[in-house]
């Protein structure tokens, strides 16, 4: 039985980002109209995961938040329990998962079941004390590796006034802030791709 047996997870179809306009790596420019495709329900639907994952004609969105206290970086290392065997004991600055049916419950559609995505997403894998602020500030796409090829993130740029954050999952080991510079430089190579992105970007960038 697939390990994924049951699930139903979110997609577009390829030929939708294509048609909004492909890219590799980071995308900043514009992005606002394009997650409103994305995000409009006659543009999205729900696939079984186990098919998905094998499916590259389809793109599963992924909410990808990164938390951020002053110039430190939260990151962890994905342990087994989490659900992509292929990303495991990378190191990753990402939180956030897929977007599953319940959160289309109460009659939510569109943008209101993504953000009722995200919050489940990180109220089931982290405890947050601190104050935070969170943004959308890229959409990111790498079709380089098997992951990437069925995955399309959406990353949020998660503020926090203090580094009071713990882990609810043993998928996520090893929580600590880290100085942005230290993961561009000698951690870099650790990070799972999409991580490899984000901190690329965020080090060329100001927020």
């Amino acid at each position: 039985m697939s390990k994924y047996a049951g699930e139903e997870v979110l997609v577009v179809r390829r030929a939708l980002l294509e048609e909004v306009g492909m890219f590799h790596g980071i995308l900043t420019e514009n992005i606002d109209p394009v997650i409103a495709r994305l995000l409009d329900p006659q543009n999205h639907f729900f696939m079984d995961r186990a098919t998905a994952e094998d499916d590259p004609t389809h793109k599963q969105l992924i909410p990808y938040c990164v938390f951020r206290c002053g110039d430190r970086i939260l990151h962890y290392t994905r342990g087994k329990a989490g659900g992509e065997s292929r990303l495991h004991a990378k190191i990753s600055v990402g939180v956030g998962g897929h977007i599953n049916p319940i959160d289309t419950g109460d009659g939510r559609v569109g943008p209101e079941a993504y953000f009722a995505a995200v919050s489940r997403e990180l109220e089931e894998e982290l405890i947050i004390v601190s104050k935070r602020t969170s943004r959308i500030i890229a959409l990111l796409n790498d079709d380089s590796n098997p992951v990437g090829q069925v995955h399309l993130g959406i990353v949020h740029l998660v503020d926090l006034d203090s580094d009071d954050v713990a882990s609810r999952e043993d998928a996520l080991t090893d929580l600590c802030f880290t100085p942005l510079a230290e993961l561009r430089g000698e951690l870099f190579e650790r990070l799972e791709t999409w991580s490899q992105h984000c901190i690329a970007h965020l080090a060329d960038h100001a927020y």
